[in-house]
């Protein structure tokens, strides 16, 4: 099942929306900004009931 979540990039602070797929539960995976291109970590949290939260971090110190 896939669902858009609009997350703001870390590095360039630009809204973008990815698609995350819930079937494969709670995951951690590198994606690259669709603006700036620049790396981050995408954690992807699925709870019980279906529902899901995104946060995103920079992957350059």
């Amino acid at each position: 099942m896939l669902e858009e979540a609009i997350v703001t990039c870390p590095c360039c602070w630009e809204e973008i929306v990815l698609e995350i797929d819930l079937s494969g539960g709670s995951a951690v995976y590198t994606e690259d900004c669709s603006v700036c291109c620049r790396p981050m970590t995408v954690r992807v949290t699925v709870d019980e009931e279906g529902g899901f939260e995104v946060g995103v971090e920079s992957e350059e110190g």
